[in-house]
């Protein structure tokens, strides 16, 4: 909850209704966008299904080789395999890399080098139903950002920022 009425300081709000410009620095939704565990931005955010807790991807399942309970909560994820309760978050991971200025193609950037480092070639295989799961379980979901938009450069999130009452802000997935 606090997130949205953090996020709603973000945007302009309608002038018609006289309400005026908020602006909030970055590192006030932190507590948002930040893992845990790493104290870095989400990077292939995944969220725990028992307890709605959101990781990296690397981080939380690092974490669940020596543990079957969640990081901050201490819920008991699963008794014998806690990887099936974590699911990929794209919706999380649009908001951190559009809130991050220049996040996503750093992070691009640096697998890209990773895999030169190695004289490797980058597979990159379709998201959805269909895509094969890496050795953790979860889908694969290195993707290549550069042909992701050949029909579209607009925004993929969309925010519905709403006033609740004075100072109170909530927004809506759309």
């Amino acid at each position: 909850m606090r997130l949205r009425n953090q996020l709603q300081n973000v945007y302009k709000l309608d002038p018609l209704r006289n309400e005026e410009e908020v602006k909030i620095k970055i590192k006030d939704l932190n507590e948002h966008i930040v893992c845990y565990l790493c104290a870095g931005y989400f990077i292939d955010a995944t969220t725990i299904t028992e307890c709605l807790h959101t990781f990296c991807k690397s981080c939380i399942v690092k974490y669940l080789q020596t543990s079957k309970y969640c990081p901050m909560c201490n819920i008991k994820i699963h008794e014998t395999q806690p990887l099936l309760n974590l699911k990929l978050d794209r919706v999380m991971q649009d908001i951190v890399y559009k809130l991050v200025p220049g996040l996503q193609e750093s992070e691009d950037k640096r697998i890209k080098e990773f895999y030169q480092s190695r004289g490797l070639e980058r597979i990159i295989q379709p998201s959805g139903e269909d895509s094969v799961p890496d050795n953790t379980g979860l889908p694969y979901t290195s993707f290549d950002h550069s042909k992701a938009h050949f029909y579209r450069y607009d925004e993929q999130v969309s925010l519905c920022l709403e006033r609740q009452r004075h100072n109170h802000w909530y927004f809506i997935m759309l």
